[in-house]
């Protein structure tokens, strides 16, 4: 866990808004964050029906210049880098020489040789360090973790309720796209993406630490009568879920792959040589491996993560995640398990506290937003 030099956990600039906001606090990621506000399920129907707003200054922030950063990039990742165009965003994993997942990250294109890399908070350090142990000739890597802002605005009536107060034509704006932009309260243009990690559209603002609870307190100000809500990370691990994205230290880490991961569409094998490829190759080829598979519960007993799962009254794997998932009325989860055992319609049990509970494998996401 990333602390200061004092051993103390670090905060973001909206602490002080948090708590104002009367927010429970915990340790995350090495820093101090919200937990929640008000409750789970009220920030979780704000995102899903209206919009939530997130602080995620803990996430790490590395600014990547130069010609050769494309180039750079493709041989530490599976997906690819060096064709991505200016304002365009892309999810990758940096992997290690066995396949497994150093960190699920997206890469911001900002113009022809300036990047931006958003790396997972718990990870920042890890990452720091691998992307700075592979130095590349007119590659400058600058690290802002801790250093900058990061607020995201995500639910259906995101746009409506930022639109206002930023230059850009947010509507126009595609999904998985950055720019450039002046934002009400900012001095300089910052960087604006539309991507997100709760299964909505929504909006990442990036800004520098001292404008952040400027523009904070003005959304805030103008749309919570309207619905906005402060939430915090509690709502958005159970946003995530049932939208079935990752979470890294949970449906992937050292190893387990992308791949186990159910992630084969980030991979490019087409690629020239990139870390851990021949390991994946490897593993796609023998296809017996243990991946992860979505499951529902029967009854109202939760699965969480740790718990073992059975297949025909043989240990199969265990759970990775679990929630009650709100948006779909049901118990909900994920599961590293053997392939037999990952098939749609798989009949598991899940044991909670010495029981076995009935559980039927579904294919992810558990929740789609509805179509405009």
């Amino acid at each position: 866990m990333t602390t200061d030099a004092s051993g103390a956990l670090r905060r973001t600039a909206l602490h002080d808004a948090h708590l104002a906001l009367g927010a429970r606090m915990v340790p995350f990621g090495g820093f101090e964050m919200p937990v929640q506000y008000t409750s789970i399920l009220k920030e979780h129907e704000a995102v899903r029906k209206r919009a939530g707003l997130f602080d995620l200054s803990h996430m790490g922030q590395f600014v990547l210049t130069g010609a050769g950063v494309g180039t750079w990039a493709e041989a530490l990742t599976v997906n690819k880098v060096a064709n991505m165009k200016p304002g365009q965003a892309r999810y990758n994993i940096f992997t290690n020489d066995r396949g497994g997942a150093h960190d699920d990250v997206i890469f911001y294109r900002l113009d022809e040789n300036r990047w931006l890399l958003v790396v997972n908070a718990s990870n920042a350090d890890k990452m720091w360090n691998v992307v700075t142990a592979e130095p590349a000739s007119g590659v400058e890597l600058v690290n802002l973790h801790g250093e900058r802002a990061l607020i995201a605005i995500q639910g259906p009536r995101s746009v409506e309720w930022l639109q206002p107060y930023v230059e850009a034509d947010l509507a126009a704006l595609k999904y998985y796209a950055c720019a450039e932009t002046r934002v009400k309260g900012t001095r300089e243009p910052i960087v604006i993406a539309r991507t997100g990690y709760t299964g909505e559209d929504g909006f990442e603002l990036f800004l520098p630490s001292d404008e952040a609870t400027g523009v904070w307190d003005l959304l805030l100000a103008e749309n919570r009568r309207h619905g906005l809500e402060p939430c915090g990370l509690g709502a958005r691990d159970v946003l995530r879920l049932e939208a079935g994205m990752p979470l890294y230290g949970h449906e992937m880490t050292e190893e387990i792959t992308p791949l186990q991961a159910g992630l084969a569409w980030a991979i490019k094998f087409d690629k020239p040589a990139f870390r851990g490829k021949e390991a994946l190759l490897a593993q796609r080829d023998a296809g017996d491996y243990a991946r992860i598979a979505g499951l529902v519960m029967e009854g109202r007993v939760p699965a969480r993560s740790g718990y073992p799962v059975f297949a025909n009254g043989a240990r199969a794997g265990e759970i990775r995640s679990g929630s009650w998932g709100p948006s779909v009325d049901k118990n909900i989860g994920t599961a590293l398990v053997e392939p037999a055992a990952a098939a749609e319609g798989a009949s598991l049990e899940v044991e909670v506290r010495g029981v076995r509970h009935r559980a039927t494998v579904v294919l992810m996401p558990f929740y789609k937003r509805p179509k405009p």
